[in-house]
């Protein structure tokens, strides 16, 4: 079988680059290595930069409305190629075809929302601040801007960053995962179709020699990240360093509370999809079901039945309900995980380490396969409740009441997305509002904004001012430059040596 060769996109062509190190792409249906990606050195990155510099200034120059058709044009094109999209992440990544539909359409989202970039880019004005004087605020794209994306989301993870970037005048830099890199190139190859011009859109493929060169490299003057809290916190600290403005997203452990008065039907559906949905590899994956009173007994039997029945199996059979692992290492560090589990206590309920790989066809044998694992009675106190496992496993723990189950989630260090369960309006106008994270749903177990609303966490899942999309993309992408503006024939003359003032 034939190998891929995935390159770096430079100024509107393929490169091999310099350094000449590759790294295996691996199907993780069936263990086959599909092809083989080049790894980035810093020359390639100070290529990349270079093309990017080069073409910033008449991109910038170019009204906002032109550079919106690229964007519609680009919209266009991701419609009628999203199932080429969808497929490509789905042979890497693993995850089912159906949800990497879902996750295609959600970075459209985000495309659709930069096509209004001559709105979002309208200041403000006041005339007569003083007497003959006018003010107004502008927003200017910064330069040379790039995004580190993980392997989860390998389209709308970059689609956060790079439309709203480029729409507001920036060039940009996409560093995706080695992991399953495909698409990145599908999609350079249909923005350079769009009409968008050589150097503005760059993908440079590689490892963490390429995260650094892009945050040393004094060229670039933001850098957007997703991915773990501990390197999230290392890429904002290094960043900083340099002068550079940085958005590092991190990890999670997203809880949902289910009351004692929910529709379990629908909390049992809720949590299977969302433990277990993409395999648990999601940002936003519930991994943990806090049970209020006597619920836990009605519950924790049912989602157990359910993780039994799995239909886990290759992403692209139609009937697929979840995907495998990753990787070898990453199936590895999650058994890992439920090994520490049960060590540490934990009542083991469902053993996804048990899979049946029989079941996932002939294929498939050599595949990172795993099935849904759940954990009852697990304490605050445990590593499987304390860390991101970030794969098919939910953990339940019990607790008396709603206080109990908002202070037991505002403790924990991560606060990324929560969701609770109630038919009481009064639990979830309270747990809405006091609870300390960044993303909340109500009867909505994974409650990712759309696109005009912006995505991020609190607390350490979150390094930075600013959340993804949204407005708050736009000011990230932006700074704002304020004119005063007074004319010859409205002053009044003599030097002015006190403060201004409004007269």
């Amino acid at each position: 079988m034939s190998t891929a060769s995935i390159q770096h996109y430079i100024n509107g062509q393929m490169s091999a680059g310099e350094s000449g190190q590759l790294q295996a792409v691996t199907n993780p249906a069936t263990g086959q290595v599909t092809g083989q990606v080049a790894l980035a050195s810093s020359a390639d990155v100070d290529t990349a930069v270079a093309a990017a510099e080069a073409a910033f200034p008449a991109w910038a120059d170019t009204p906002p409305i032109r550079r919106a058709r690229v964007m519609f044009k680009f919209l266009q094109l991701l419609n009628e190629h999203k199932d080429e999209l969808a497929r490509a992440i789905t042979l890497e990544h693993g995850k089912v075809f159906s949800d990497a539909q879902g996750e295609v359409a959600r970075g459209i989202d985000i495309v659709e929302f930069a096509c209004g970039v001559p709105q979002l880019l309208k200041g403000d004005y006041t005339e007569q601040v003083g007497t003959g004087i006018d003010n107004w605020t502008m927003r200017q794209p910064l330069g040379v801007v790039a995004g580190i994306t993980p392997f989860n989301f390998p389209v709308m993870v970059p689609m956060w960053m790079f439309p709203l970037a480029i729409a507001t005048g920036n060039t940009f830099i996409l560093k995706p995962s080695p992991l399953d890199p495909s698409a990145s190139l599908l999609i350079a190859e249909l923005l350079k179709q769009a009409g968008l011009p050589d150097g503005v859109f760059n993908v440079v493929q590689g490892d963490k020699d390429s995260v650094e060169a892009l945050l040393d490299h004094p060229d670039v003057k933001a850098l957007s990240f997703v991915g773990s809290t501990p390197i999230a916190n290392l890429i904002y600290e290094r960043g900083a360093r340099h002068g550079k403005r940085i958005q590092a997203l991190g990890g999670a452990k997203n809880h949902m509370v289910v009351m004692p008065d929910a529709d379990l039907d629908k909390a049992v559906d809720a949590l299977i999809g969302a433990a277990y949905g993409s395999a648990g590899e999601r940002c936003m994956a519930i991994s943990v079901a806090v049970l209020v009173g006597e619920v836990a007994d009605q519950v924790v039997p049912r989602v157990a039945e359910r993780a039994r029945a799995l239909k886990v199996k290759n992403g692209l059979e139609p009937d697929a309900e979840m995907g495998p692992i990753v990787t070898a290492q990453a199936h590895q560090r999650i058994t890992g995980y439920i090994e520490k589990g049960v060590s540490e206590g934990a009542e083991l309920v469902v053993d996804g380490r048990d899979f049946d790989t029989g079941a996932t066809g002939e294929d498939c044998r050599e595949g990172f396969w795993m099935g849904g694992t759940l954990f009852d009675h697990v304490t605050p106190e445990m590593t499987i409740y304390k860390e991101e496992i970030f794969g098919p496993v939910l953990v339940c723990v019990r607790v008396p009441d709603i206080a109990t189950a908002i202070q037991l989630i505002d403790d924990h260090e991560f606060g990324n997305g929560v969701s609770c369960f109630t038919e009481s309006g009064s639990v979830a106008r309270e747990f809405g509002r006091r609870i300390q994270v960044g993303m909340v749903g109500i009867n909505v177990p994974i409650p990712v904004p759309m696109a005009w609303h912006g995505f991020g966490g609190w607390k350490r899942s979150l390094f930075g001012d600013t959340h993804a999309y949204g407005e708050e993309g736009v000011r990230f992408y932006t700074k704002q430059k304020s004119i005063m503006q007074r004319w010859s024939d409205s002053i009044h003359g003599g030097s002015e040596f006190a403060m201004p003032t409004h007269k």
